[in-house]
């Protein structure tokens, strides 16, 4: 079965190109100042970006001193942009399913990855994949939507009785496809606990270094008050990850 492609949907792209982080880069990207601490000097490193949607890290990655980066993701159109907005000749950018991807042995230093992999069917064939293709004391970069949020059966804030705002947690334990709308209808994502990812991410061949919970601080709060209901859970799971050396 082919993956979902949902980023060329022409209704969904439009949409979903209005967001802050896609017209303003990792600038508009809330959770990238937590993230990016977790990547390691890059200067002179071989680098992978899974899901790398408009290039955004990739030409980062490129600006700040990777000696090339690929920039792997199934949409066509976003690829297209991507290779618009990229003039450098150490960034290349390939078409394919992550679900099937193949990288060579030891081909590159660190995979990161932007709220990519809970899209992603078969997440430890691909990170089993990304151990082998990374050099031992390499590293893996990622973030996904959190657990907390992918969750639930409707995915949305509710009025508890005596008023206020709860997310109505439900289903945690059942792991699999969420059907849901955003910009359009029938957007499947793969629900997964945290535990899933980080043993994964452990069973596979790296050694978890640091995970975030990601959610707005309080200054964030203080900046964008709207923002304070998503203090009632997090937006993200952050992970950072060494390839255990053999």
């Amino acid at each position: 079965m082919a993956a979902q492609n949902i980023y060329d949907d022409p209704e969904f792209l439009a949409g979903y190109s209005t967001l802050d982080r896609q017209v303003r880069g990792l600038d508009g990207a809330a959770e990238w100042p937590d993230l990016s601490a977790m990547i390691p000097d890059i200067t002179g490193q071989r680098v992978v970006d899974l899901g790398c949607g408009f290039g955004w890290f990739s030409r980062w990655a490129d600006q700040n001193g990777a000696s090339s980066v690929l920039g792997i993701d199934i949409s066509a159109k976003m690829l297209d942009r991507a290779n618009a907005d990229t003039s450098s000749s150490t960034v290349d950018y390939q078409r394919a399913d992550l679900d099937e991807l193949t990288l060579a042995t030891q081909s590159c230093d660190l995979i990161f990855s932007s709220l990519t992999l809970h899209y992603v069917k078969h997440l430890e064939r691909l990170l089993s994949m990304a151990a082998q293709s990374i050099t031992p004391g390499g590293s893996l970069v990622f973030s996904v939507e959190h657990p907390i949020y992918s969750a639930p059966t409707v995915q949305s804030f509710d009025t508890a009785s005596a008023g206020h705002q709860v997310w109505p947690l439900d289903n945690y334990l059942i792991e699999g496809e969420r059907e849901t709308s955003w910009f359009v209808d029938g957007v499947i994502k793969e629900h997964r606990t945290v535990a899933t990812y980080v043993n994964t991410v452990i069973s596979t061949g790296f050694t978890l270094e640091r995970i975030v919970d990601w959610g707005p601080s309080a200054v964030e709060v203080r900046a964008h008050p709207e923002r304070a209901q998503d203090l009632h859970r997090p937006w993200f799971l952050l992970v950072q990850a060494t390839r255990t050396t053999d």
